[in-house]
C-alpha cells in the first residue's frame, strides 16, 4: 500500500525512501524550492515549514513520519505572495540575501497562528534558532509587529 502526504492542499505518493528527509522530498522530488537547506542538522531554521500548524525543521525529519500530516510550505502560504507576513517583509526592507527567508517567515506565521499579538519578547523567544546571516533580526521583528497589527485588523 503506498503511501501519502498532503502538501499545500495536494496529495503526494511517498515514492521514495521513508528515511528522506522531508527538505530533500520537497526540493529534489516536488522541485519546491523555496524551502531551503542550511545546516542539515535543525538549527539555523532556514528549512522550516508547518506540519500540522506547527513550524518544524524539515532537513531532520523523515518523510515516512509524515503520514496523514498536512503540510505548508513556503509556497502554499500564500497563493499570490499575500499573506500579511510577506506583505511585511517587503514593507520592512527585509530580506538582504534572503537565503533564510521563508524559514523565518515560515516561523513567525506559525507563531502569528497561535498568538495574534505577540509581545516583543515573545517574538525573540519564537524567532531564536532562525539564523539571518545578515543580521536583519530588527527588521525582522518589526515586520512580524506589522503583520500581526494587520491580521487583527482583518478579524
Amino acid at each position: 500500500m503506498k503511501q501519502s502526504i498532503i502538501i499545500n492542499g495536494t496529495e503526494h505518493a511517498i515514492d521514495v525512501d521513508g528515511n528522506m528527509p522531508l527538505l530533500w522530498f520537497l526540493r529534489d522530488h516536488l522541485e519546491f524550492t523555496g524551502t531551503k537547506f542550511g545546516c542539515g542538522s535543525g538549527l539555523c531554521g532556514a528549512c522550516t515549514v508547518h506540519v500540522d500548524g506547527q513550524a518544524i525543521r524539515s532537513c531532520v525529519i523523515p518523510v515516512s513520519t509524515l503520514v496523514g500530516k498536512k503540510i505548508t510550505t513556503i509556497e502554499g502560504l500564500s497563493e499570490n505572495g499575500d499573506h500579511p507576513l510577506q506583505k511585511a517583509w517587503l514593507n520592512n526592507n527585509v530580506p538582504q540575501c534572503g537565503y533564510c527567508q521563508a524559514g523565518q517567515i515560515m516561523n513567525a506565521a506559525s507563531l502569528l497562528a497561535v498568538n495574534a499579538s505577540p509581545s516583543e519578547e515573545e517574538i525573540d523567544t519564537a524567532m531564536q534558532g532562525n539564523i539571518c546571516r545578515c543580521g536583519t533580526y530588527q527588521r525582522i521583528k518589526k515586520a512580524i509587529v506589522e503583520a500581526a497589527d494587520t491580521l487583527s485588523k482583518e478579524v
